[in-house]
């Protein structure tokens, strides 16, 4: 199955982050599709779209949230922004799974942003002291915050992610040129909420909803594997073209998985593709006490590789 994508335009003029996506340069984007559930749950109760553009400046995102009841608490920056209600952009330029980026927004504007050294499943950590420098987001609120008393409709964001930073650990050429692609994950954190003595406050015991652009499997955003494509052009015109080494990345994400389960029934690492229930041609595995590497030839030239903490990389670039 073709994964999830977005062909980003060109706009390279500059404008105003203010949150709102009725200015004319937001015309030239297309509406992704809605968000589903990360889990492929129940369809969501209320729609979620993101668009994007970029320019010399950086990376554009906007995002559309409809909410009938506007309501966030956090003003605090890099506060656990999914605390409340909140929309989030993960982004691995490179595709490898490990030094990709987190930002996280309120419907106050306040943003939390993080770089994760490696998923928290293959032992994290996240950097929370580092910053993108320039970050520039808006917040357009469609209603009323924080006032139960009235129904609302929505609110909008607007996410400027600068080339200089981006590049820090993008391990790929920032700024990018047309027809490069990197990973990248949309998340909405929604909490069902009650109304008590004119205040909302969340319903005890009851768990958040996730909804996503690109469905996780699990309820967990840290799986840049599941990802979806972002393919930069310079019109929205442009066709996607899938990764040619696609299934041949699926199939060692497999073995990544296919390991993992076996590590935590066994407690080691399987040197057989047939144990691991796997049948996959053309794969070389190697294990040691504390790991494996699994590898594949690539329909472009040279292999893939992928290892136990789930770094994918292109032989030579490990």
């Amino acid at each position: 199955m073709t994964p999830r994508h977005y062909v980003c335009p060109r706009a390279d003029e500059h404008w105003e982050t203010d949150g709102r996506l009725d200015k004319p340069i937001w015309e030239r984007a297309p509406w992704s599709d809605a968000f589903v559930d990360i889990h492929e749950g129940p369809i969501p109760r209320h729609e979620t779209r993101v668009k994007m553009l970029w320019n010399y400046e950086g990376l554009h995102i906007g995002a559309w949230l409809e909410e009938p009841h506007l309501w966030a608490t956090l003003t605090d920056h890099d506060s656990v922004i999914f605390q409340d209600n909140d929309f989030e952009v993960f982004l691995d330029p490179d595709g490898d799974h490990h030094l990709y980026y987190e930002i996280e927004v309120n419907a106050l504007g306040t943003e939390w942003d993080l770089l994760l050294v490696k998923p928290y499943r293959d032992g994290g950590p996240a950097m929370n002291a580092w910053e993108i420098e320039g970050l520039r987001v808006g917040v357009h609120l469609d209603g009323t915050l924080n006032d139960p008393s009235d129904q609302d409709r929505g609110w909008s964001v607007e996410i400027a992610l600068p080339w200089a930073v981006l590049g820090q650990a993008a391990g790929v050429r920032c700024p990018p040129e047309p027809g490069d692609q990197w990973r990248i994950n949309f998340s909405r954190v929604q909490w069902t909420l009650d109304v008590i003595d004119g205040r909302y406050v969340k319903r005890p015991g009851l768990p958040e909803d996730n909804w996503v652009w690109t469905p996780q499997g699990a309820i967990d955003m840290h799986r840049p594997e599941r990802w979806g494509f972002l393919q930069f052009a310079e019109d929205a015109d442009a066709p996607f073209v899938l990764d040619p080494d696609w299934e041949i990345r699926e199939a060692l994400i497999a073995v990544y998985h296919a390991e993992r389960a076996h590590l935590a029934a066994h407690g080691s690492w399987s040197d057989s593709l047939v144990e691991l229930g796997l049948s996959l041609p053309d794969i070389e595995l190697h294990t040691s006490p504390v790991g494996f590497v699994a590898l594949a030839p690539c329909a472009s030239g040279g292999r893939l590789a992928i290892r136990e903490d789930s770094r994918l990389w292109r032989e030579g670039r490990a």
